[in-house]
């Protein structure tokens, strides 16, 4: 680790999506807290924005799947945001659990040694302002060497890049892409995250190779795949289960298990 905290890879990199999502509700401290403790190298996390124009953590437009709220989270303020409960969906245990705001997830968070995927959750509802206060709360905690931001949507990803040049975007996909590479490219993107499905092909691993374009491959659940996925030494691993990546990445006994 570099004295600025940024991560240095010298393995593929276990990115827990939203957090350890397998074992603790998605996108809050209890699954995020877990991903710390089994060893992980990064957290995946949903941001988009409350009425009040509060970058918020959570994945769904709308509130019904995790958490006590409806209808969507562009409606209610951040104040009746915190009054939901973000955790009993899960399981009774995880019940009081509170939708994070960016800050305070860096708060948290900052001073470990993870490396950030943090995906700008607007390709259904555009948040004007989004990049711009997700941008400026990178810059207030000193993260800007420990974050990739990462969409769907390619003009938030020109947006972002314009606010702030040196910051890493990345591309997500999940439809298949004629040389995904190019367009990936074209956009001034660090890295590619795609659907693992479209990474199954030698020749495309390699065309990503050739063009120096790191992989972020989500959502990486078989076993199997993620050896496939590390004989190849892509970049990183997008999982729900960061704890079955990290007893794999373990048995391959490549140096730099964990984080100094």
């Amino acid at each position: 680790m570099s004295e600025q905290g940024e991560v240095i890879r010298i393995r593929t990199l276990n990115i827990a999506h939203r957090g350890a999502s397998s074992l603790a509700p998605e996108n809050t401290t209890a699954a995020f807290d877990k991903a710390l403790e089994i060893g992980a190298d990064g957290l995946e996390f949903d941001v988009q924005m409350s009425k009040d124009q509060i970058p918020v953590i959570i994945h769904d437009h709308t509130l019904e799947r995790t958490t006590t709220g409806h209808g969507p989270v562009k409606d209610l303020i951040l104040t009746d945001l915190k009054s939901l409960d973000s955790g009993a969906w899960f399981a009774p245990q995880f019940s009081g659990l509170e939708i994070l705001t960016l800050d305070e997830f860096f708060e948290r968070y900052k001073y470990s040694t993870l490396l950030f995927d943090l995906e700008l959750k607007n390709e259904l509802n555009l948040y004007p302002g989004l990049e711009k206060a997700v941008l400026r709360s990178i810059s207030e905690h000193n993260l800007e060497n420990r974050i990739i931001i990462s969409s769907f949507n390619q003009d938030s990803l020109l947006a972002c890049s314009e606010i702030n040049p040196d910051i890493r975007t990345g591309l997500i996909y999940r439809h298949e892409i004629e040389e995904p590479w190019h367009y990936a490219l074209s956009l001034g993107c660090y890295s590619v995250h795609p659907l693992f499905f479209y990474l199954q092909s030698p020749e495309t691993l390699s065309a990503f190779k050739r063009h120096n374009l790191p992989l972020y491959p989500w959502t990486v659940n078989d076993p199997e795949l993620m050896k496939v996925f590390i004989t190849e030494n892509i970049e990183a691993i997008i999982t729900d289960y960061p704890q079955t990546l990290k007893a794999i990445l373990d048995d391959y006994n490549l140096p730099g298990e964990g984080q100094d």
